[in-house]
C-alpha cells in the first residue's frame, strides 16, 4: 500500500513482488485523481474498506506491506481484524507520535517539493525533479498532496492513540527502514517497532523514505525471508 507519494511510488516494486506471489496494489480513494467519497476522510476509514476487500476476495494469510502512510493503514488493519492477515510489513511508516526532536516527522506540506525530495531520497540520481514533470504528473502530485492532507493532515501524520494500541497486534511484524530517511528518521522507526509486543526491525542501507525505489532487491529479500518464515497455505502478498 502506497503512502502520500501516490501509487507510482510502489508500482514497480509491486511488479517485482508479483514474481513470487499474488499481489494487490490498491490506489487509495482521492490519490492519483481518483474520486473520494466525502465521508471517507481517515486512516481507520481506509482500513475498513480494505478489510472489506479481503472479505470480498476471500483472501487469507495475507502479508500486508505498506510504505509511509500505507504502513499506518497496515497497522490499523492489524489492530482491527487479523483473521485474514498473516503478517504486516511497515516500510518507513508514519502513524505514531514519538517525543523528541530526533523523531519528529518532517512537515511535507510546508516544504517545497524539491526540499521534500532531498529529505526523502538518499541517491540524487533517482530523486524526482519537479521541474521535469508533465502537466498530468503535476496534477497527480497535487491530488496526492490534497488526499494525504485529508487523511493525515490534522493531527499531522499520526494518531495520538495508535502507539498505545499497537501492543495488541497479534501477527508477526517487520519494520523495515531506509537508514538515510530525512522524513521519518530511523530513531522513529525503531520506536515504532518497539511499540509492538514483538517486531523485527531492519535498517536498509543506502535508502531514504522509499527503500522500495532505492533498494528494491534488498527490501524484497527482507520481505520474502520474513514471509517465508511464517507462510501458510493460500499465502498472498
Amino acid at each position: 500500500m502506497h503512502g502520500g507519494a501516490g501509487p507510482g511510488s510502489v508500482l514497480p516494486f509491486a511488479s517485482l513482488l508479483a514474481r513470487h506471489g499474488r499481489v494487490l496494489t490498491p490506489t487509495h480513494p482521492g490519490f492519483a485523481g481518483r474520486p473520494r467519497p466525502d465521508n471517507l476522510d481517515s486512516i481507520p476509514g481506509l482500513a475498513s474498506i480494505y478489510l472489506d476487500l479481503l472479505r470480498q476476495l476471500d483472501l487469507r494469510d495475507v502479508t500486508v506491506v505498506g510504505n509511509s502512510l500505507g504502513g499506518w493503514i497496515a497497522s490499523e488493519l492489524a489492530l482491527r481484524d487479523t483473521s485474514r492477515i498473516g503478517r504486516i510489513v511497515l516500510v518507513n511508516a508514519v502513524g505514531i507520535h514519538v517525543d523528541g526532536d530526533a523523531t519528529e516527522i518532517a512537515d511535507i506540506f510546508a516544504l517545497h517539493p524539491d526540499q521534500a525530495a532531498r529529505l526523502a531520497f538518499h541517491d540524487p540520481s533517482v530523486r524526482p525533479d519537479p521541474a521535469a514533470l508533465t502537466n498530468d504528473e503535476l496534477a497527480a502530485a497535487a491530488a496526492n498532496r490534497t488526499a494525504a492532507a485529508v487523511y493525515a493532515g490534522d493531527p499531522y501524520m499520526h494518531d495520538p492513540e495508535l502507539r498505545r494500541r499497537l501492543p495488541r497486534v497479534d501477527v508477526p511484524v517487520l519494520v523495515a527502514w531506509g537508514r538515510e530517511d530525512g522524513i521519518v528518521t530511523p530513531a522513529y522507526g525503531k520506536a515504532y517497532a518497539e511499540s509492538f509486543a514483538a517486531a523485527r526491525f531492519e535498517l536498509v542501507a543506502d535508502a531514504g523514505h522509499f527503500p522500495q525505489i532505492e533498494q528494491p532487491t534488498r527490501l524484497l529479500d527482507l520481505i520474502r525471508e520474513f514471509a517465508g518464515a511464517t507462510t501458510r497455505p493460500g499465502h498472498s502478498v
